[in-house]
């Protein structure tokens, strides 16, 4: 990295917070999975700044996925996920990335459908539908939370058989029920405590939250989905026709 005595005109005026992530990224190019970064103190004298500037910097790169704390120095984290955006399940998506696909169960529940709920299965508002909470995992690291919400009477022998550990999507096709189209939204918030909290990072991380809506060929709506993705770990795709 350039230290200060040695910055060209050009450089003195870039914004500091600029430089610095500028040669951050260089070192980082560098660096391999799981290697190291040099302390925040060492980071501002060799930049030549305060501290706050580099802490600014790193804290920009921990939210991007690019860096990750490791006990209590800060390590390169691997490249994010990258998840299709198509019918398929989220275990084809994992697995097609090279990383290994986990769920945890948080609840199996039958509820009430709320207005929003009952519009998007075809159903009338209070009608009873099935909530599946799970949290996501690849390579064992909690990446997603997500609810699915399907009607009782199609997907009540689902409890006979069902791992919640599994791919749902496999189970329902399965029962003879082919997926045809799904409608989906996707946005950026902010974690509630508790969702936080199951996905083991803090409020102020940036979140992607997808909305989805599936329909069977029989045109028939399969389940509403509400999926939960913690930004620095996960990227969605999609390919664009014409």
């Amino acid at each position: 990295m350039s230290s200060a005595s040695t910055l060209s005109a050009a450089e003195a005026r870039m914004p500091k917070s600029y430089r610095v992530r500028t040669e951050l990224e260089a070192l980082l190019a560098e660096l391999n999975e799981g290697d190291p970064l040099p302390s925040e103190r060492d980071l501002a004298l060799r930049c030549g700044v305060a501290r706050e500037t580099v802490r600014q910097a790193v804290r920009e790169l921990l939210v991007e996925g690019r860096i990750r704390r490791q006990g209590r120095g800060t390590v390169v984290s691997r490249p994010k996920m990258v998840q299709p955006l198509t019918l398929r399940s989220y275990t084809e998506g994992a697995l097609k990335f090279g990383r290994t696909p986990g769920r945890l169960l948080v609840d199996w529940t039958d509820v009430p459908a709320d207005a929003d709920t009952a519009a998007d299965l075809g159903l009338t508002p209070g009608t009873t539908v099935m909530h599946l909470e799970r949290i996501l995992l690849a390579d064992g690291e909690r990446i997603g939370l997500e609810s699915t919400f399907m009607p009782v009477p199609r997907f009540a022998v689902l409890r006979d058989f069902y791992n919640p550990e599994t791919s749902l999507y496999a189970a329902t096709r399965s029962m003879g029920v082919d997926y045809a189209s799904a409608t989906e939204r996707i946005e950026t918030v902010l974690a509630s405590p508790r969702e936080a909290t199951l996905l083991e990072c803090t409020t102020a991380l940036p979140m992607l939250l997808l909305h989805r809506r599936s329909i069977g060929t029989d045109g028939i709506p399969i389940e509403r989905v509400r999926s939960l993705y913690r930004g620095d770990r996960i990227a969605f795709q999609a390919t664009l026709t014409d």
